[in-house]
């Protein structure tokens, strides 16, 4: 087995799939129309509030107004309409994506769960870290990484070694780069942070740049070898849509403390092969 091999600095980068789902009928858009927040156009869900004079604005933008956007009468007391929840729960409502693509409708009480997940949602930039606020679709995601983020190094192949460079550092850092394979683009981030107070740690993790139906069709392994010691950790890449953070909480992928990575370094520098596949 070849692996190519690419020394990555500490990364200068700043800190969905929709289910298989027939697509329903959709509702009359004059009975759908009748919901319509007339603040964020979105649609009013049950628990349906309404002011005085029978006007209703959606949860989340009622909890930032001050009064009826429609009247301007007073949103307090707060008035349940029971006669439109019972209409609301008869009808399918389209994902809050439909715009971007998605053409399903769904019961109401499905919906969060759905455009949680939908392959439609925009995505945002993968990179760890919170600086960069650029989202967008998921075709523009590797033109983003290419323009925004030019440092990432990419390498080609199914197998390649992943050298982190001065892990020593002191702090929180991060090393990123890129492998492509099989048609499609993963991302290789290796996180060194304190989850927990006074103990450092390093995660290591594959994320996709694809959905998560895609993200099923692939297997990654990451394996630190060296003075006579192996420690591999193999799993399913992760959606950029669920991103690093998710992976680090959950401890589902490689993790490892400061100690354990001086048994693999060489001179502050940590070689990490990693090999994806098709299942």
């Amino acid at each position: 087995m070849i692996f190519r091999t690419v020394q990555i600095p500490p990364s200068s980068c700043s800190r969905c799939s929709s289910s298989d789902t027939v697509p329903s009928t959709p509702s009359p858009p004059e009975l759908t129309a009748l919901f319509e927040c007339p603040v964020c156009f979105d649609y009013v869900l049950p628990p349906i509030l309404q002011c005085q004079s029978g006007h209703l604005v959606c949860n989340q933008c009622r909890q930032k107004l001050s009064c009826c956007p429609t009247c301007r009468g007073p949103l307090s007391p707060s008035i349940r309409n029971l006669a439109m929840e019972k209409v609301a729960s008869t009808l399918p409502f389209p994902c809050k994506y439909s715009a971007a693509g998605c053409l399903l409708s769904l019961h109401h009480s499905e919906k969060p769960d759905h455009e949680e997940v939908c392959e439609f949602r925009p995505y945002t930039c993968p990179c760890p870290g919170a600086t960069c606020k650029w989202h967008g679709s998921l075709e523009a995601v590797m033109p983003h990484l290419m323009h925004a983020h030019k440092s990432i190094t990419t390498l080609q192949g199914e197998d390649i070694v992943f050298l982190a460079t001065d892990i020593n550092l002191p702090g929180a850092v991060d090393w990123v780069m890129m492998q492509s394979c099989f048609s499609h683009h993963f991302m290789l981030v290796l996180e060194k942070q304190e989850k927990y107070e006074g103990h450092q740690q390093f995660f290591a993790v594959v994320l996709l740049i694809g959905t998560r139906k895609q993200a099923e069709n692939f297997a990654y392994r990451l394996e630190l070898n060296g003075n006579r010691r192996r420690l591999t950790w193999e799993a399913t890449p992760r959606s950029i849509h669920d991103g690093v953070a998710a992976a680090i909480v959950n401890s589902d992928c490689l993790v490892f403390d400061t100690s354990i990575a001086h048994l693999f370094a060489d001179n502050g520098n940590l070689g990490i092969n990693v090999t994806i596949s098709m299942c």
